[in-house]
């Protein structure tokens, strides 16, 4: 169980998720690439291997020779692309092809751990440019991922910040730094095998979907074990959601008393008036 509230007399504390396969279901960088055919930044043959690229890792996941390979790929195909364009068809179809892959569990985790006071910080090895737009539609309040150079307004297809294994945990350690954080109090959740230094820099490891590599480690380490498999959408999610402040419902059920104490004296006194006429 997560503490309801946060001793605001301690340290801060934050919680840090994975994104691809431990808050969505999918790989965030690969659900876009149909988006990006149709804007016209790569081909069919580019498509159907990303398809199938995301078939293999919701499969099996993807090991650290598998991820190498992948991050060639995809650098090498969005040398050229223009970086305003990606932004702007990530905005245009992020609530058509992320909103309905966000794992329930994982948006209900979030809630959580804002109402106990934590931060949420998403940490992914995506690009920028797609974890974002993603890390401010599931509200939270920052984001660590990896960045591309980019030069008159286009990316060279080289990287400057590589957001993946040990560097997870060396983010999450500058953050602790400079925002307070204490990291023996903090939460960490991933899917991946490649994430156990980011575990391993809190206090408490959460392992979500595990493959089978970090599965292995969980057991032996004795880490939660959490499966999420409920995607839904967010705005399906009514009761967390929709529902309004309490100072609000406080009004609204104080109206409806004071109606319903109203009716009650109007029908004594059309009650007594009948009598008093018999």
């Amino acid at each position: 169980m997560l503490a309801l509230v946060e001793n605001h007399s301690l340290p801060r504390t934050a919680a840090f998720f994975d994104l691809d396969k431990t808050v969505i279901a999918k790989s965030s960088t690969l659900t876009f690439s149909k988006s990006f055919y149709q804007g016209g930044l790569i081909n069919r043959r580019a498509v159907l291997r990303t398809a199938y690229a995301q078939f293999v890792y919701l499969v099996g996941g993807a090991d650290h020779d598998q991820t190498e390979r992948m991050r060639q790929y995809l650098s090498a195909l969005c040398r050229g692309w223009n970086v305003q364009q990606v932004r702007e068809i990530v905005a245009e179809t992020l609530h058509e092809l992320i909103d309905p892959i966000i794992h329930d569990e994982a948006a209900s985790l979030i809630e959580e751990h804002h109402t106990a006071g934590r931060d949420v910080v998403i940490v992914s090895t995506s690009g920028a440019e797609v974890v974002e737009p993603i890390g401010e539609l599931l509200g939270a309040d920052r984001v660590v991922a990896t960045r591309m150079v980019v030069k008159g307004g286009r990316f060279t297809g080289e990287i400057s910040y590589y957001c993946y294994g040990p560097t997870k945990a060396e983010a999450i350690a500058e953050l602790a730094e400079s925002e307070g954080y204490d990291l023996a109090r903090c939460y960490a959740y991933s899917d991946s095998v490649t994430d156990i230094p980011m575990l391993e820099a809190v206090g408490n490891p959460h392992a979500v979907n595990p493959d089978r590599g970090l599965r292995r480690e969980a057991v032996a380490r004795g880490w939660p074990v959490l499966t999420f498999d409920r995607p839904v959408r967010l705005k399906q999610r009514v009761p967390s959601l929709s529902m309004p402040p309490r100072p609000v419902l406080a009004a609204v059920a104080a109206i409806g008393a004071a109606a319903a104490t109203a009716g009650l004296v109007w029908y004594a006194s059309r009650r007594r008036a009948a009598y008093a006429r018999i």
